[in-house]
């Protein structure tokens, strides 16, 4: 008798324990592993945190993210491909880094010179937003580069200065040079139509290969990102104004086969966790961005210089060449191209003239005494 009860009795915990199992699997959260694109001291890092935190407490802890730093997994350059194939599940870079795999991709995070035709960072999130810029974007990941991506644009980070030199530059002719490190793809292209070398490489390598002499000039994303990664230390001049970056606008890339495993509900908490990164970061940025430009001219004796002015017509003619011949390869870029230009043919003139009386009263009004 007392084996049939001890018979019964582990039958009856071995159910209870199926069933336990059961029901920890469903309610176990959902993981994320998102390889960034750059070092954790990374302000753009520190987004992207919030971004998890965001996704955590609105999905009352359904879906945990594990934002990990550039190298983590793989290198910065090697994020889609690690996304595309699930070695990792989301990743977080910009669309310039793909230029290799088409060169189209470069207009959707960085259009230089605003696509040639005076977007800034508001007209081109207006543009993806409200002129068909997403819809092209899903195109870039499904039909032109097809991969196994859902993306995302997720941070609105430029305008981007020109950049940081050794030394003060007067000339596009003294650039010439120099080895000066700039994004990859058109836009390192629109450089060397100019006459200036360019070498690629992610943020974290930038500050040691100066350190080395591999460059001489250097940029990256902001006052903010580069003071953290310590290009003061090497550099003494930075030009504020720039066109190679006029607007920049990093991606967040989830594979699909995880995405698809998520509930309505969760996706719909995702998206609308993109959407409040993406309102967190303008705001985050300009203020980031003009604190830490003073700490680097009273604390690190950074001289700020305007960039002359020759630089911005080299460049706009040397970007409508480059753009231009693209084109006459590359059908896809040619579309993303000639819908920004109409898109930018409507809402420039207007954007840029009720714009422009802030713009001039701010440089007309004297600093606040400290």
């Amino acid at each position: 008798m007392l084996t049939t009860f001890l018979k019964r009795f582990f039958a009856i915990l071995a159910t209870t324990s199926i069933f336990y199992s059961v029901a920890i699997a469903q309610t176990a959260p959902i993981r994320m592993k998102l390889q960034t694109a750059v070092p954790t001291a990374s302000i753009y890092f520190e987004l992207m945190k919030n971004f998890g935190d965001r996704v955590d407490k609105m999905s009352n802890g359904r879906i945990k993210i594990e934002v990990l730093p550039d190298g983590a997994v793989v290198g910065a350059f090697g994020i889609l491909d690690a996304v595309d194939k699930g070695v990792v599940d989301a990743g977080f870079a910009w669309t310039h880094y793909w230029s290799g795999k088409n060169s189209a991709a470069a207009l959707f995070s960085n259009p230089a010179a605003g696509a040639g035709v005076g977007l800034d960072q508001v007209s081109h999130m207006s543009w993806l937003k409200n002129g068909g810029g997403d819809a092209l974007y899903d195109r870039l990941y499904t039909e032109v580069l097809k991969t196994n991506i859902k993306a995302f644009m997720i941070q609105p980070m430029g305008p981007d200065p020109f950049g940081w030199f050794k030394k003060p530059i007067k000339s596009i002719e003294e650039m010439k040079s120099m080895k000066y490190r700039s994004p990859p793809g058109l836009t390192a292209e629109i450089f060397r139509e100019m006459g200036i070398t360019t070498v690629a490489m992610p943020g974290a390598e930038i500050v040691p290969a100066a350190q080395r002499g591999v460059i001489d000039a250097a940029e990256w994303i902001g006052p903010a990102d580069d003071m953290i990664l310590g290009f003061h230390t090497v550099f003494k001049h930075y030009y504020l104004q720039g066109l190679h970056q006029s607007t920049d606008v990093a991606e967040l890339l989830i594979n699909k086969n995880f995405w698809n495993k998520l509930s309505p509900d969760l996706k719909a908490i995702v998206e609308a966790s993109v959407a409040a990164t993406i309102a967190e970061t303008y705001t985050f940025n300009v203020y980031r961005n003009a604190v830490a430009m003073e700490k680097l001219k009273k604390d690190h004796g950074v001289t700020i210089h305007d960039t002359p002015k020759e630089f911005f017509t080299a460049f706009q003619k040397a970007t409508t060449i480059v753009y231009d011949r693209e084109s006459t390869k590359n059908p896809f870029f040619k579309e993303v191209l000639d819908s920004q230009r109409k898109f930018a043919g409507v809402v420039v003139p207007y954007w840029t003239k009720i714009n422009g009386l802030y713009y001039s009263i701010g440089t007309s009004v004297p600093a606040p005494k400290k």
